[in-house]
């Protein structure tokens, strides 16, 4: 942690020696029984000052939270990035390598719809293995299921077939004939992602006959 309130010379000299001798430059400094090494301790004020700094960068963090993505500004996404420490290590993963934990984190903290809360557990799991495994296009057909359940209640397919997104289990089927149907893309990557989705569970009931 960057402690910013040492950058004034009042918290420079709250910081007190604990057996203390001028130096030659004038400034204190103490030393051990043998002579070698310093020990110093930061006075209640200087405590109290590291204290507030904190306190105003965590307030500034869970304001900047509370916006939602399209309301920030570039300022308070770099501070978000500079201080949320968890968020820095997530984004520098890269999005092949998050989970469904960084990914809910990184959505929740970015202001972005909160997609990942629409998985189960089982699914979050299921998810985490396909990220380890490194089939992206299996876990972005996963995302994009996680999307379709934004809304709630009955969607309606082209072909003119209902179904509950939010109640329809995840299967090679349903991908095919259910979810896949509600994304279409110029450049087809939401049917690759969903192909790859549905062969890689076929692949684990294979496995698992």
């Amino acid at each position: 942690m960057i402690v910013q309130g040492f950058r004034n010379a009042a918290a420079y000299a709250a910081i007190k020696p604990t057996v203390a001798r001028q130096s030659p430059l004038g400034v204190p400094s103490s030393f051990g029984s043998q002579g070698s090494g310093t020990k110093l301790t930061i006075s209640d004020q200087a405590n109290a000052m590291v204290a507030s700094d904190s306190q105003g960068v965590q307030t500034k963090l869970d304001a900047i939270k509370t916006k939602p993505a399209v309301e920030r500004t570039s300022d308070d996404t770099d501070f978000l990035l500079k201080n949320d420490s968890r968020l820095a290590q997530i984004t520098a993963k890269g999005q092949k390598a998050q989970t469904a934990e960084d990914v809910d984190y990184v959505q929740k903290a970015g202001g972005f719809v909160n997609t990942m809360a629409n998985l189960s557990p089982s699914e979050k799991k299921l998810y985490n293995q396909m990220v380890a495994d490194g089939n992206t296009d299996a876990a972005n057909g996963m995302n994009l299921i996680a999307l379709s359940r934004t809304g709630s209640g009955n969607v309606t397919l082209p072909n003119g077939q209902t179904f509950d997104p939010g109640k329809t289990e995840i299967t090679p089927q349903n991908i095919r004939n259910l979810f896949s149907q509600m994304f279409v893309s110029t450049d087809d990557q939401n049917a690759r992602s969903f192909d790859a989705l549905a062969s890689y569970l076929d692949g684990r009931a294979t496995k698992s006959a």
